[in-house]
């Protein structure tokens, strides 16, 4: 029986060249790591762009085959506290590294350390420097305390684009000798918004049906096509609340989908509607009402229904 990968595994970057984008980052990482030497560092930037791949790259490069006995790899989301850094992170510190000068502790989602962990991981910074080195990865760097990002270089990455994310589906596609349409490709993109992992995977799960098109992808992500939203939007707005009503419930019992997705679908489409701008920037406000009232705990089909009928509103 053939091997199974997951596709974002298999076709991660193994070193710093193969990273997509983030030039202005990897150029100033590679000359510290040809040395075989980097300070600590954080890595900061939104979901699926990079910056596990980048740590994981350095480790690679710097500790060759012994690159797993000298990362420890945490994601401080699930390990918060304070005794996460009393515990893991400080016995890993002191243990003596393995052809190496130094060892490296990869703490991803940072920002979710408590003040107390954070305010224990500086002191742990500062003890163990000589012999350990830090990389942080974060959504907002601003929610580390200032003691840590002053004794890190801070990178921040930047939001993939359409042309990063198909030059990296393009990398699988390849590799898996895939068939899939320009529309497909860009649904996946729209999708995706930009993160790698989430493009990787919704590519994955569309190569079963065989040809991947724009259809396929959205049956596999559970998302609204956005002709099926563009109608419903204009139907509400026209003042044809009965049809816009039917269209709505067609997503969200024939289709499955969730308030929450039918409020995310609203937000893409709206940008391209044919209306005045003065609307439109209306219609976002009401937008951010309904999904915050949502995720209260409101009833998600009286709050959809309640925003349709906004927008009919003239």
């Amino acid at each position: 029986m053939a091997e199974m990968f997951i596709w974002t595994e298999k076709y991660r970057p193994q070193k710093l060249p193969d990273v997509v984008n983030q030039k202005h980052v990897t150029d100033a990482l590679k000359s510290w790591v040809k040395d075989r030497n980097i300070p600590h560092i954080i890595l900061a930037g939104p979901a699926g762009i990079g910056k596990t791949t980048i740590a994981l790259c350095i480790s690679k490069e710097i500790f060759g085959e012994n690159w797993r006995e000298n990362l420890l790899e945490l994601n401080a989301s699930d390990d918060r506290g304070i005794d996460i850094v009393r515990g893991k992170i400080k016995d890993f510190a002191r243990t003596k590294p393995i052809g190496s000068d130094f060892r490296i502790i990869f703490l991803d989602e940072s920002d979710s350390l408590t003040p107390e962990a954070q305010q224990a991981l500086r002191r742990t910074i500062e003890r163990f420097s000589g012999v350990c080195r830090f990389i942080l990865s974060c959504n907002y760097s601003n929610r580390l305390i200032e003691p840590i990002q002053s004794r890190c270089a801070v990178f921040r990455l930047k939001q993939l684009g359409k042309e990063d994310v198909y030059e990296y589906i393009g990398r699988v596609v390849k590799g898996e000798k895939l068939d899939i349409t320009e529309d497909g490709k860009e649904a996946i993109f729209d999708l995706s918004e930009g993160d790698m992992r989430k493009a990787t995977n919704l590519l994955q799960a569309s190569s079963t049906f065989g040809k991947i098109t724009k259809d396929v992808v959205f049956t596999v992500a559970a998302q609204a096509k956005p002709k099926d939203v563009r109608e419903m939007v204009g139907l509400a707005v026209s003042g044809n609340f009965a049809e816009a009503r039917k269209k709505l419930y067609d997503l969200l019992v024939n289709q499955g989908l969730s308030g929450d997705d039918v409020i995310k679908a609203v937000h893409r489409e709206i940008f391209s509607l044919d209306m005045s701008e003065e609307k439109k920037l209306c219609f976002i406000e009401k937008l951010g009402e309904y999904e915050f009232r949502m995720n209260q705990g409101s009833n998600e089909i009286i709050q959809l229904e309640a925003l349709l009928a906004q927008m009919g509103r003239k």
